[in-house]
This record gives structure tokens, C-alpha cells and sequence, in this order.
């Protein structure tokens, strides 16, 4: 007969067989869900699937489409599968990327219509990030950066790439890498945590820079959970990022951020011991204080999806766009609610921060389900701005045309 003071004992001995289960599911289940509470709502959502052939393109969703008074929106190319990176190159080619879905990188060729689609990579682990330098074609899978030289007058036969860089940590978990040449010359790439929330260690959950000969490399913004979008401010040359927060601390925080990088190399932006830049996350955030680290310079909405953002450099926009920053928000997946699927536009101000934010594109959420959803953004030469979708398979252009 049990004795009472044995009674303690047996229950924690319960507690930690329940603990040691626990932590097996959670190791058994998919990244995505890791953290995931065991609520009926929580547990029938699940990572929004891009569908498996491209939307054909008299039924891409323009005409949900909502812009302010005086732009419209057309279709730019189509058929491409999981579109999501946008870069040009110098003879007017743009490169279009792809993540797991696909797994290639289209050219587009703007000769006519429609615009001519050439793939020029094929079989690639998640080729989300591009960037396009001095003729070359930049690649970014979730461990390396791949370089396709003189790829503008190769597009029948493109060149074997060359391996710029190998040091990334591999896993699919937030391994959406983000590439772009800053007015330093060098080539920055995200790194994102190999978790929802973890300790990440030293090579993960930052901003790096780079030669664009895969040397030199020198961290940039740390404490950054997943960023799949930056840009430079045009007129200081600052770096400025979008970064998705956490999944599964509740249905409406954390929010995604829009972030500004005033100190390179100097600046923690919290992960994972704070979320949103002010509140201490509930597993990592003892003992840690949110005014310790970098703020972000505008909040984007709970679980949001930001994605790529550009600041306007053209000139068909009128005037007051001139500086202002678009991003592209992909909409959340794990929320019953969805929302976003969207972009939008903020002004900076001249502190650092955004005076700022409203929509630009909208109409994309439908019955609580997506219709589209906008990754990435371009600047075209005549000043018009282009938009992929990785849902549709498909790149939107939105151009001014007057009141």
C-alpha cells in the first residue's frame, strides 16, 4: 500500500512521463507545427498550399483587385508556377524564383504578347532568393548561393552555376533566403531561424553581408527571426527589412515587423526573447527585457506574412510615392482568420521610424480564403511596379494612368 509520503514522488514521476511524451510529439510532428496547442481550432490549420499547376490567366483575380483612384493593375506574364523573387537584369530580362513548389527560375522576356517564359533552372532546393550584378544571376537555396554568369546571353543554354557561398545552415524550417547588392557593393543574405522559436545559436536568426565572391562575411542585424524582404533606403543607403514573427502564441500577436537597420552590425532585434519589440516571449523572455534590443519601426499586423518590400524609385507614381516603401504581406497561415494578401505602402519619417502605413492593393481575401497572395516586388525602368503571386502563378503589373 502506497505510503503518503510516496505521493509526491509517484506524481512527479507522472508529470515527467508526461513531459518526456509531450516533447516526443513535438519532435515527431512537422516544423510548422512545432508549438502548435492542442486546441481543435489550432489543430485543423495547417501551411496554405500554393495550388499545383498555375491559375490560367483569364481567370487570375483582377478584377478583385482594389487600388486607389487613378492605378490599375494587368497581367504581366503567367504560367509560372510559385512565382516569388523579382529581379531585372541589364538587357530588360526579369528573373522570376521560386520556393518548394517549384523549384526553378524563370526568365521573362518582354517582346511581345504574352511575354515570352524561358526556365533556366530546374531541380533546385527552395531558389527563393535572386539577385542579379554585373551580368551574373545570384541563387540562394536554404544552404547555398549559386551564380549563373553572363546568364543574359545564355538563357537557351545557362552556364553550370558556381558555388559563391556554402556556410549556411541547412533545414527547410524558415530557410526562405532573401539576396540583394547594397550601395556597399557587398551581397546581404538572410538567414532565418532553423525553429518557430528557439535558441538559434550563432549562424542563424541574422542578416549577413558578404563580397560578392562569397568572402568577407560579416553580420549585419542579428536577433532576426525570418526575413524574406529588404531594401536600401535610397537617399541614407540604410537597410531596411520586413521580419516574420513567431507562430502559435496566439491567434492575434505576435506581429510581423517592418525593421531599420541605423547601426550595421551593432543592432539585436530581440529573437527569441522578444516578440514584436515589446513583449517577452513566454518561453525564452525570462529574465530578458524588451528595451534591450532594436525596435521595430512599424508593426504589420499579427502573423501577417511580410514579404518583399521596395521603396518607389520611379517616377510614374505620383510625387507623394516618391520614397515611400511597398511591401508585400503573403497573409497569415496560421490564423483562423485570414487577412492581408495584400500590399502595402509606408513613409518614413525623418527619424528612423514610419509617419505612416495604409493599403495599396487589396480584395484578395475571399470567404476567409486566399484568391492571391503577393510575395515580391519590382520597380520596372518606365516607373511601373511589378507584383508576383505565388498562389496563381503569375506577375501583376500596376501602373499610374491618372485621375
Amino acid at each position: 500500500m502506497p505510503q503518503p509520503w510516496m505521493k509526491p514522488c509517484a506524481a512527479a514521476l507522472l508529470a515527467l512521463a508526461a513531459a518526456r511524451a509531450w516533447a516526443q510529439q513535438a519532435a515527431d510532428e512537422p516544423y510548422w507545427a512545432q508549438g502548435r496547442p492542442p486546441t481543435d481550432a489550432a489543430l485543423q490549420i495547417t501551411p496554405v498550399a500554393a495550388p499545383p499547376v498555375p491559375t490560367p490567366a483569364d481567370q487570375l483575380p483582377l478584377a478583385k483587385m482594389k487600388l486607389p483612384r487613378g492605378f490599375q493593375v494587368e497581367v504581366w506574364a503567367s504560367g509560372l508556377l510559385d512565382a516569388r523573387g523579382l529581379r531585372q537584369g541589364d538587357r530588360g530580362t526579369v528573373f522570376v524564383s521560386t520556393m518548394s513548389v517549384a523549384g526553378k527560375i524563370y526568365a521573362v522576356l518582354d517582346k511581345g504578347d504574352p511575354r515570352e517564359v524561358k526556365t533556366i533552372a530546374d531541380g533546385l532546393s527552395m531558389p527563393n532568393g535572386i539577385e542579379f550584378y554585373k551580368g551574373s544571376l545570384f541563387v540562394a537555396t536554404p544552404q547555398k548561393i549559386l551564380r549563373y554568369d553572363r546568364i543574359e546571353s545564355q538563357l537557351d543554354t545557362p552556364p553550370a552555376p558556381v558555388t559563391v557561398y556554402d556556410g549556411m545552415p541547412a533545414g527547410p524550417a524558415n530557410g526562405a533566403r532573401f539576396l540583394k547588392i547594397g550601395p556597399d557593393g557587398k551581397l546581404y543574405v538572410s538567414i532565418g531561424a532553423p525553429c518557430n522559436v528557439c535558441e538559434p545559436g550563432p549562424d542563424a536568426a541574422k542578416i549577413v553581408r558578404m563580397n560578392p565572391d562569397g568572402g568577407g562575411v560579416e553580420t549585419v542585424a542579428r536577433g532576426v527571426r525570418n526575413s524574406v524582404g529588404f531594401d536600401f533606403d535610397p537617399t541614407t543607403g540604410d537597410l531596411w527589412f520586413t521580419s516574420n514573427g513567431r507562430d502559435w502564441l496566439s491567434e492575434d500577436l505576435p506581429n510581423d515587423t517592418l525593421n531599420h537597420v541605423a547601426f550595421p552590425g551593432r543592432q539585436d532585434f530581440g529573437f527569441p526573447y522578444c516578440d514584436q519589440g515589446d513583449i517577452a516571449d513566454p518561453i525564452y523572455g525570462w529574465g530578458r527585457r524588451c528595451s534591450d534590443y532594436a525596435q521595430p519601426a512599424q508593426l504589420m499586423g499579427p502573423h501577417a506574412g511580410v514579404l518583399g518590400m521596395r521603396f518607389y524609385t520611379g517616377k510614374m507614381f505620383p510625387p507623394g510615392y516618391q520614397g515611400a516603401i511597398f511591401i508585400a504581406r503573403h497573409g497569415p497561415w496560421n490564423r483562423t482568420q485570414k487577412y492581408g494578401a495584400d500590399i502595402v505602402v509606408a513613409w518614413p519619417d525623418a527619424n528612423g521610424g514610419i509617419s505612416r502605413m495604409e493599403p495599396f492593393l487589396t480584395g484578395l481575401v475571399e470567404d476567409n480564403h486566399y484568391v492571391g497572395r503577393p510575395v515580391d516586388l519590382l520597380v520596372l525602368k518606365d516607373g511601373s511596379l511589378l507584383v508576383s503571386d505565388d498562389f496563381n502563378g503569375a506577375v501583376y503589373r500596376i501602373s499610374y494612368v491618372g485621375k
